[in-house]
């Protein structure tokens, strides 16, 4: 019996989705799958929102962002009658696994599915970074590059008005959005969930900066929900002879045209997922660590947390 794979993208877009997309199903239509795609994630997957895939539904979609199966949050799948009633839509159309792109909620997802007889594969697609079980997720270095080239816009105006510039960037509760552009962008100081918050020393940091090293601008970029930007800018206003402004990138982040790292990642994960479920796995998440594709039990990975980049906070502070 030919078996049937459905794919999902869910949680926010991260650009590479596509290329995912189109991954698992040309490697599984040459495998001899059927290949079906679920439109809206989650939500589309409960109210039943699939249709039939081939070679030509994802022609040229490797180069756009954002992801063609659309996608959307359903807090309410946490709920076994809502996973129950996804189960029922996929037994419609006998398909009996599924590729889940997301974050490490929608791996929680896969997780409860494969608990209830579904063959589940995640791939790690998110800008954030902050999946379990890879060094690097798929959106990531898109993010990455979008912020950088930001940044470097900003520097050339906060220069001329001898500004201190204070950019919000995503990353959830993950610091590496944050971190890497500012070792990309020469930033002053990088403020993520993982080093904390010491408004003090912010504050002394800057000061000394522009006081004793008679900088004419800075740079701070912060992660979201760490702290009000607008009020710490106003702080440093304050307590510095900077003029401080806030930009807050947004969603901005999420959007354009693949680079292609996340191209070449996107390919490869989606690639291996389908030879894990041709191989009769399930119930992993796959990844690249040490640029290796490795695949790792997803209730694992959930249970890791992410790998410390102190190495690369230490290097950061030593070149500032």
């Amino acid at each position: 019996m030919t078996r049937k794979i459905g794919i999902l993208t869910s949680g926010g877009d991260a650009p590479g989705m596509n290329a995912a997309i189109r991954a698992v199903t040309r490697s599984a239509l040459t495998r001899g799958f059927e290949v079906f795609g679920i439109y809206d994630g989650y939500k589309g997957l409960v109210e039943g929102a699939i249709k039939p895939l081939d070679r030509s539904s994802v022609s040229d979609i490797m180069i756009r962002g954002g992801t063609v199966l659309g996608t959307a949050r359903l807090e309410e799948f946490k709920a076994p009658e809502v996973q129950m009633a996804a189960i029922a839509q996929l037994k419609k159309f006998d398909i009996d696994s599924l590729v889940i792109i997301g974050g490490d909620g929608s791996y929680r997802g896969a997780a409860d599915l494969s608990a209830k007889g579904i063959n589940t594969i995640g791939l790690p697609g998110t800008i954030d970074n902050d999946t379990p079980g890879t060094d690097f997720t798929i959106g990531f270095f898109t993010a990455l590059t979008t912020v950088v080239e930001c940044i470097d816009k900003l520097r050339d105006t906060s220069t001329s008005h001898h500004r201190c510039s204070v950019v919000e960037v995503m990353g959830n509760h993950c610091g590496d959005l944050c971190l890497y552009s500012a070792i990309c962008s020469g930033a002053e100081l990088a403020i993520t969930p993982e080093q904390g918050y010491d408004e003090a020393e912010i504050l002394h940091t800057l000061a000394h900066l522009e006081e004793v090293k008679k900088k004419r601008h800075a740079i701070v970029i912060l992660t979201e929900k760490i702290t009000d930007a607008e009020l710490l800018a106003k702080k440093i206003s304050d307590a510095t002879g900077f003029s401080s402004r806030v930009t807050v990138l947004g969603h901005i982040q999420r959007g354009g045209s693949p680079v292609p790292f996340d191209r070449v990642l996107a390919t490869r994960i989606g690639d291996y997922a389908v030879q894990m479920l041709a191989e009769g796995k399930s119930s992993q998440c796959i990844g690249i660590v040490n640029n290796q594709l490795v695949s790792t039990p997803i209730d694992v990975a959930l249970r890791t947390p992410k790998a410390s980049r102190k190495q690369l906070v230490e290097m950061f502070e030593r070149l500032v």
